[in-house]
């Protein structure tokens, strides 16, 4: 499983936005929905890790302390 997740305040005035229709509500650690961190937007990007390379998209969750969470098995 592939997991790429950035924050709002990190991708501000950097990406273009593209606003999802409907929102994804994102669970917390005891697996409850946090109605407040809702997925609305994703942003595209071009991936380049070592021989990787894949034009993806991302999505953008607010209100967090980190900036990119990404997990390529």
């Amino acid at each position: 499983m592939i997991v790429l997740v950035i924050s709002l305040k990190f991708v501000k005035n950097k990406f273009k936005l593209k606003k999802i229709q409907k929102l994804i509500y994102v669970r917390n650690v005891n697996g409850m929905f946090d109605k407040k961190k809702s997925i609305e937007h994703t942003i595209e990007v071009n991936i380049h890790y070592q021989r990787y390379k894949k034009w993806t998209e991302i999505n953008v969750i607010g209100r967090q302390k980190w900036n990119i969470i990404l997990e390529i098995p």
